[in-house]
């Protein structure tokens, strides 16, 4: 049985996240403390405290989310010799599946992450961009619906998250118009609290800055393949890595192909560390098939360790 190691991206956030990781597990205390240390200031006590409104500013949101996923993993792996086959994450998440490949140290995640954070709200001034929900449409429809709606502004698929959700992005009239087209054309459309648009052209001004930013950052081959949200596919070349990490601020985050190209490739359980279970609940309806699990709690670990345990003891376990 070959496992997926992933990781949320923004949005998952909540005050008082893996405060029993911290509590519970020195390994999860550890990432906590480093991460402190590298931004020169209480990371921790933000992300255990609050308040939600300073926690949910991108520049702070990215490395909080970025911290609690590692931590979880740390954790877990402190219980459970289990290494994963693939690991893939969810925009900001690719960050922390980076570090899981060790193919990044977690000191460059989280000060790369705030940087990133702080480009991409800088972008756009707040209120002029938007972002929706829209589902029960495929993804041709979504694209035209886009073409359609953007009248000489931009608004275009962001996020490709499982069949018949995908998340829209670009100016606030434009993305108004585009919910306007999906609900005449058979869907539905949710509108998202963000700060800013991610994923799209709007985003031009942040990637030019990340690209500066890091020049000079040291990327190692990853230890297993790394799904890509530019591609959908594997990428195992490090000098490939900041490349996609640039492009990846303006482009789709193409998470169901993510997801179809691990289970092509064999994978049949995936592991989801982070706040939340955004991600299991999108891998399951993408493919019901598949194993989700989710460990961001002391329990969570129990039960995933209770879980496979169980398997390896059957006659044919793997």
């Amino acid at each position: 049985m070959k496992t997926a190691f992933v990781f949320p991206g923004q949005g998952a956030q909540q005050v008082g996240m893996g405060r029993a990781l911290y509590d519970d597990f020195a390994e999860a205390k550890a990432v906590f403390d480093e991460a402190d240390a590298v931004l020169g200031e209480s990371q921790s006590d933000l992300i255990f405290n609050g308040p939600i409104e300073n926690l949910s500013r991108t520049a702070n949101t990215q490395p909080a989310i970025v911290t609690v996923s590692i931590a979880a993993l740390r954790a877990f792996q402190s219980r459970s010799p289990l290494q994963p086959d693939f690991v893939a994450g969810h925009s900001l998440g690719e960050y922390a599946a980076l570090v899981a490949a060790n193919a990044m140290s977690l000191a460059d995640a989280v000060t790369v992450t705030r940087a990133r954070g702080t480009f991409m709200q800088e972008a756009v001034p707040e209120g002029q961009g938007a972002m929706a929900a829209v589902l029960k449409l495929d993804d041709e429809t979504v694209r035209a619906i886009c073409r359609d709606a953007a009248q000489g502004e931009v608004v275009a698929p962001a996020n490709f998250n499982s069949p018949g959700q995908i998340v829209i992005s670009g100016h606030a009239a434009a993305v108004q118009r585009a919910t306007a087209l999906a609900k005449e054309r058979g869907g539905r459309a949710i509108p998202l609290k963000v700060s800013a648009p991610f994923h799209c052209e709007l985003m031009k001004p942040a990637a030019a800055k990340l690209e500066k930013h890091l020049v000079g950052l040291n990327f190692s081959a990853p230890k297993c393949p790394l799904v890509t949200n530019v591609t959908g596919t594997k990428n195992t070349n490090p000098d490939a890595t900041a490349d996609l990490l640039v492009q990846q601020v303006t482009a789709p985050v193409r998470w169901t192909d993510s997801v179809h190209h691990m289970i092509a490739q064999g994978v049949t359980r995936f592991i989801e560390f982070g706040p939340g279970n955004v991600l299991a609940g999108l891998i399951a309806k993408t493919n019901a098939s598949v194993q989700v699990l989710t460990v961001n709690t002391p329990e969570g670990i129990d039960n995933a360790l209770q879980l496979l345990n169980e398997e390896t003891s059957q006659p044919n376990g793997e």
